[in-house]
């Protein structure tokens, strides 16, 4: 824990930031097993959106893993400090009312949680996005081969094979994706953010 830090307010409002910007600062987190279809909706949406003319930006693995934690393993204990950091980083994108898509696996309820928490705390909008798609169909998907190798005993406490997975008990929205193209998926997710005052198109 740091000691001897004081925060010093900007003088910036997040008021005046949603007036200028014409939009308020979000965070979509998108969880699933891996090949669940979250990294292509992520990419999806964000490419939608700023076509909409809005300010967003997508945090993912590749983003993410290969820079900020690059550290970390994919043990439990660095996969809790994974999701730290992901969900510190997404929330101060949302204060600076950026549209924030995070596309992690989050296997863990508690580690969602205290993501979730951040934003309330700094009373930031966090919309909990359940990519749901059967084990069988993931396994079927295996773009990189990676459940493939997981069975194989290649790779250690996998998502869905030799680790858990908890599935978000209320998320705000729940998109099965062996049954909703991407189209439809971007479009649930936006009407979502308009129904609920984020994005005014």
């Amino acid at each position: 824990m740091a000691v001897n830090i004081t925060f010093h307010p900007g003088s910036v409002t997040s008021t005046e930031r949603t007036q200028l910007l014409l939009q308020k600062g979000v965070t979509i987190w998108l969880t699933g097993l891996s090949a669940s279809g979250k990294s292509t909706i992520a990419c999806a949406l964000e490419q939608h959106l700023l076509k909409l003319h809005k300010f967003t930006y997508r945090l993912d693995g590749d983003n993410i893993r290969l820079g900020l934690n690059k550290d970390l393993g994919f043990d439990e204990k660095s996969r809790n400090e994974n999701i730290r950091r992901i969900g510190e980083v997404s929330k101060l994108f949302a204060d600076a009312g950026c549209v924030s898509i995070t596309a992690f696996i989050s296997p863990y309820l508690a580690d969602r949680a205290i993501a979730r928490k951040l934003h309330h705390e700094a009373s930031l909008p966090f919309v909990e996005v359940y990519v749901d798609a059967p084990l069988q169909v993931v396994e079927e998907r295996d773009p990189k081969g990676l459940y493939r190798k997981a069975r194989a005993g290649e790779i250690k406490e996998f998502t869905g094979v030799s680790a858990p997975y908890e599935a978000p008990e209320a998320p705000e929205i729940h998109i099965k994706t062996d049954e909703t193209e991407v189209v439809d998926a971007v479009r649930i997710i936006t009407e979502y953010l308009i129904s609920r005052g984020y994005l005014s198109i």
